[in-house]
């Protein structure tokens, strides 16, 4: 197969605010053996793409093809015929012209080109904008609530920020496997949102005293386990809303880092303390596969109902804007940029 010598990207010559996002033409991805080629229909935009714009996480050379996640449709199936023959490619059922989406570095371009063991089956039901619209959350969402905090039926649990797409989420997994859900947000409108995908109390902190409308909520006993993806300005706070032997799940900084803390904190009231990375949690082909399926499952029946904010056009001033909005704090759900219809 022959492809184009170029294609349009998203790319940063620096790091820096949003005004160093560009869309520029680079090379055609170099296409190994072991790769799948894909056609982008959609970008996703998360927080930690801000990260890399930043420079937190420092890219490695420059231009930066920027982006973590994806959907589209296979071109080009590998050639390599170990990786054909393995039995762990071969149950992802992968076929040219199939729909995909795609967790992966350098993901917000045309077309790239990919490890297979990044790239999700997508049902034909699901369409492209939801597949990229629910990857990165969907299977943050699942993992870390079963394994960062497996949520039971009876549990009861805090979930920081949860209007946004994460936290919308959270509360609707929360919901299915039988917990009783607390949210924070920031703003009425917000929490009737919340309210509307299933949370019991949604607390709006500038208004409210969150500690002592979380403990009076739960008879001074506290939380079995937070979702806590703001950082430092909620953290010390958490300990005193967790129960005895509770979990916080430290997932994010949107505040800020938390600050360093010795280890005899947690005895107070023995609480565990997990600070998970999903990509841990998708590691083998196997856990990929498992979670994959898990979330296009409830996306197909519905348990999941990822809410999407914004398409944003394939531009410069389009992937601008949508950092922008995302660090404004304003957005409520997932942001996309659509490539390509």
């Amino acid at each position: 197969m022959t492809y184009t010598s170029t294609v349009q990207a998203i790319t940063i010559a620096k790091t820096g605010g949003p005004e160093v996002l560009e869309k520029t033409e680079i090379l055609f991805p170099t296409v190994e053996p072991e790769h799948l080629v894909i056609k982008v229909d959609y970008f996703g935009i998360n927080f930690i793409d801000t990260a890399y714009r930043r420079g937190i996480y420092p890219p490695d050379k420059f231009p930066f093809v920027m982006g973590v996640e994806a959907s589209g449709t296979i071109i080009r199936l590998p050639t390599d015929p170990a990786i054909l023959d393995d039995p762990d490619y071969q149950k992802r059922g992968y076929k040219q012209g199939s729909r995909v989406a795609v967790d992966t570095p350098g993901s917000h371009a045309e077309f790239i080109s990919v490890t297979w063991k990044t790239v999700y089956p997508v049902p034909e039901n699901i369409p492209a904008r939801i597949a990229a619209a629910s990857l990165i959350q969907g299977l943050t969402t699942i993992s870390f609530m079963e394994e960062s905090y497996n949520v039971k039926k009876g549990d009861i649990v805090l979930i920081h920020t949860i209007a946004g797409g994460v936290g919308l989420l959270m509360c609707q997994f929360a919901k299915y496997r039988g917990a009783i859900v607390i949210g924070t947000t920031s703003t009425k409108e917000k929490a009737e949102l919340a309210k509307s995908n299933g949370a019991d109390h949604v607390i709006i902190y500038k208004e409210e005293d969150t500690t002592a409308r979380v403990l009076e909520i739960t008879n001074g006993e506290g939380v079995h386990a937070i979702f806590d993806g703001v950082g430092k300005d909620t953290f010390e706070a958490d300990f005193r809303m967790i129960r005895r032997k509770g979990t916080l799940v430290s997932m994010g900084g949107a505040s800020g880092p938390v600050p360093p803390f010795p280890p005899l904190k947690l005895s107070e009231k023995n609480v565990t303390v997990v600070r998970p990375r999903m990509s841990n949690y998708v590691y083998t082909p196997s856990e990929s596969l498992y979670y994959g399926n898990a979330l296009f499952g409830l996306l197909s029946n519905n348990t999941l109902r990822p809410l999407i904010h914004k398409e944003y056009p394939f531009t410069t001033e389009g992937a601008r804007e949508a950092h922008m909005d995302l660090m404004d704090g304003k957005t409520v759900g997932k942001l996309l940029i659509k490539v390509s219809d």
